[in-house]
């Protein structure tokens, strides 16, 4: 796998004779260079864009620097961070690579620095990868089980410092077992992906359309004046399953079961209300309810 690296930022804590900024990007990337002193922990993000690399260039001994640095967190996150230093004990330079570094550099070998910086890109994006595939249904893109109540658990924190109402709706999807036998387990899947996408552009950018399993969807609605709207929001998404999917030529249909959950009256954690809706929503697929598009 190969990665063009088009944008570094060059942090610099001290003049570096070792190197020049300029040396770390071959062909048409760019590098931006920031002085920053003395004063590097207060050092904000810098243009509002985030580069594919961060160098740190750093006098000896600076790990505790590195460390204090308040971008450093979510900088990490997602960029490749790389520490240039004349020297540095081995302890030092384990902490900095415990905190998110990708890899700390000595000036001995700033002739290696380009190299390394598009290594540490590549194994970045590997990275990033590696953790979407962990947290996505892969045949929706959709956030998965995990995803979502992580994120569930975040806003239900929230919640509990600021109370407002929050509801889960999960959707069971009967048919699709009929498209597969009918039309084959393709075109079972591309029913499943039309699905994920009719859910995801009936509701709000803040809200949150995830997979549960092959033919489970959840929403989270994080903000809801009353379990009214929910229940709108219920109405208009089952209007939007109700229309035949077009697959292969032919017209299908599936029928949606639908359970609503709604914090705080129905549970206060979220594996508590991910199964009072779900429970839900298999009682009206067993004909203990009827079906919501029935």
């Amino acid at each position: 796998m190969t990665e063009s690296v088009v944008g570094v930022w060059w942090v610099e804590n001290t003049a570096s004779p070792a190197v020049l900024a300029a040396d770390v990007l071959p062909g048409d990337g760019f590098v931006v260079q920031v002085d920053s002193g003395a004063n590097l922990s207060s050092r904000p993000l810098v243009g509002g864009t985030t580069p594919d690399a961060v160098v740190l260039s750093m006098v000896s001994g600076a790990a505790g620097d590195v460390l204090e640095w308040l971008p450093l967190p979510s900088l990490s996150a997602d960029t490749a961070v790389l520490v240039f230093v004349p020297d540095i004990p081995g302890d030092a330079a384990v902490r900095l690579l415990q905190a998110g570094v990708q890899d700390v550099v000595l000036h001995a070998d700033a002739a290696t620095l380009a190299q390394r910086v598009q290594l540490a890109v590549v194994r970045k994006h590997l990275e990033r990868e590696i953790r979407m595939a962990h947290a996505t249904d892969l045949s929706t893109g959709l956030p998965n089980r995990p995803q979502l109540l992580e994120h569930m658990s975040q806003l239900l924190a929230l919640r509990e410092r600021e109370p407002k109402p929050v509801s889960v709706l999960v959707f069971r999807i009967d048919g699709l077992a009929g498209v597969a036998s009918g039309h084959g387990h393709e075109s079972a899947n591309v029913v499943r992906r039309k699905v994920a996408v009719r859910l995801r552009a009936g509701v709000r950018a803040s809200d949150v359309v995830a997979s549960l399993g092959a033919d489970v969807f959840a929403v989270l609605l994080p903000s809801t004046e009353s379990q009214a709207d929910a229940q709108r929001v219920v109405d208009k998404l089952v209007r939007s399953l109700r229309q035949p999917f077009s697959v292969a030529g032919s017209d299908v249909g599936v029928l949606a079961h639908v359970g609503v959950a709604h914090f705080p009256q129905d549970g206060r954690q979220p594996g508590d209300l991910l199964r009072h809706a779900s429970a839900a929503a298999l009682a009206g697929a067993y004909g203990m309810q009827g079906a919501a598009n029935d």
